[in-house]
């Protein structure tokens, strides 16, 4: 009888694959990181090939540390970076550009044009999407119209496109072209409602459909495929659960009454509000998206604030400004010194996300002096995180009409308690973290578990998830809102640096 499923979690700087038990704890994990591509100023790429190579690596490296045979294995799970897009051969399976990630700018004109032309209302009520460079409809459309004879490929029926979801059940099943509604609903060529490709969306972005994937439930008993006898499992395992990133993170956090909320420190910082079987259209800059379709139930909505450097931020300290040395010297240095000195840092490298959706905004570091020093700067950095946090809680709030008191956290970056001290000091509200972090991966494999029958029902799902820490806000009302003017005033100098 099966004892684990299996999550592979292919995230924007590394992938990794984890074994879960019945009770949700690892058994077993392997990590690898991949290359961080920069072309020119604003582009990022991945190489798909790379990406698969690493997915293989963690597979067989986990499965050795843990000396278990792929047939212990129930269903296999995915997670995955979400708009980060890639168009490959039909026939060849080699891909035809790099894969353009989701933090990537060059997009910039196509994503003006459409809002010129005032197609702006038309993606925001079909997919719930402002025009914005992050997603993958903009991507699809730029490699299209530039790279040599790609066009009428794809015309032809001869080229594929995917998520990093799309392109993994694709190498694991040896063919099947399939993403699930939560990847599909951050492409802006989903319609909301119908959850199928919206012919009017396609029109416009001059998308021809034949290129896009199915779209199945992320949780699906009937399965996408089974993994290929000569792969990296050495056997056929189901593959049956898809979800983003962001979304499974929700599901690993058991999100799933109306109004409870998570947030996700990894390379960016997402945090998502369960708002049931209702699409809600933000008022406030939040994007409206799916947040999981389990079997043959209705597909269950969220609203969800974006912002796209969070641990990308403390890795720019680390790599390009050689200011630390690893990721938690960050908070050793940020505790050194009682506050940021006047110093604010606004990481906008790829522009602002929720709430803004400026394209145009560049990061700036703002309120220096003589005094300042690479601590300040540090501080300054890990307060970023929660800063840009805080204006998507207070979006979330005049949204829902109900002030979240309490907000679950996850991710690498949870690690850091100093961090999370901050968070709910400039929250004003509980920060809870559970016993297992890597939600992300759990909530794929609860995905592929529910759908083979290894776990019951969601609501079951409760019984596993444990706190292992609270913080409590720790300063008055009055210097936690001083310290959110200042930073306010900091997000203002951001704005309009990038002209045509």
């Amino acid at each position: 009888m099966p004892k684990y499923v299996g999550a592979i979690d292919s995230g924007t700087t590394s992938t990794r694959f984890i074994l879960f038990n019945r009770a949700g704890a690892i058994v077993a994990y392997d990590q690898r990181e991949h290359e961080q591509i920069f072309p020119r100023s604003g582009w990022v790429e991945h190489n798909p090939l790379e990406i698969w190579e690493r997915t293989e690596q963690v597979i067989r490296a986990t499965l050795q540390k843990a000396d278990i045979r792929a047939e212990e294995i129930a269903a296999i799970g995915i997670t995955n970076q979400r708009e980060t897009t890639l168009l490959w051969d039909r026939q060849t399976g080699e891909p035809v550009h790099n894969a353009i990630v989701w933090q990537d700018t060059r997009t910039d004109r196509i994503c003006r044009e459409l809002e010129e032309a005032r197609f702006g209302d038309v993606f925001y009520q079909s997919a719930g999407l402002p025009l914005a460079t992050y997603f993958s409809g903009p991507k699809i459309r730029w490699m299209l119209d530039t790279v040599a004879g790609l066009r009428q490929r794809a015309e032809a029926g001869d080229v594929l496109f995917g998520t990093v979801d799309t392109w993994l059940i694709w190498k694991l099943t040896g063919g099947q072209h399939i993403t699930d509604p939560t990847n599909a609903s951050r492409t802006m060529l989903m319609n909301l409602e119908t959850l199928d490709w919206d012919p009017q969306l396609l029109r416009i972005l001059d998308i021809p459909r034949g290129i896009l994937p199915q779209i199945r439930p992320s949780s699906d008993p009937d399965c996408y495929g089974f993994t290929r006898a000569d792969g990296p499992f050495g056997a056929e395992i189901p593959v049956c659960g898809d979800l983003g990133d962001q979304q499974a993170a929700t599901v690993g956090q058991t999100c799933f009454s109306v109004g409870e909320a998570k947030n996700t420190y990894g390379t960016g910082c997402f945090m998502l509000l369960n708002t049931g079987e209702q699409i809600v259209h933000s008022r406030n800059g939040l994007l409206t998206t799916v947040c999981y379709q389990m079997g043959d139930a209705p597909a269950v909505y969220a609203l969800e604030g974006s912002i796209a450097m969070a641990g990308a931020t403390i890795q720019w300290l680390r790599d390009s400004l050689q200011l630390i040395d690893s990721a938690a010297e960050s908070e050793e240095l940020a505790r050194s010194v009682e506050n940021a000195g006047g110093c604010y840092f606004v990481p906008a490298f790829s522009g602002l996300f929720a709430p803004y959706w400026r394209s145009d905004a560049r990061g700036v570091i703002v309120g220096l002096t003589r005094y300042i020093n690479r601590a300040h700067i540090a501080r300054a950095a890990l307060e970023s995180i929660c800063y840009q946090t805080r204006e998507i809680l207070d979006a979330m709030n005049a949204d829902s009409g109900v002030p979240l008191t309490r907000l679950k956290v996850d991710g690498g970056a949870t690690i850091n308690n100093f961090l999370m001290q901050l968070q709910a000091d400039i929250l004003g509200a509980e920060v809870i973290r559970p016993q297992v972090a890597e939600t992300t991966s759990l909530g794929a494999a609860y995905a592929a578990g529910l759908a083979v029958g290894f776990w019951e029902t969601l609501e079951s799902l409760r019984d596993n998830w444990r706190m292992d820490r609270i913080w409590q806000p720790n300063i008055s009302a009055e210097a936690r809102e001083s310290g959110y003017a200042g930073w306010k005033k900091a997000v203002t100098r951001t704005f309009d640096w990038v002209e045509e």
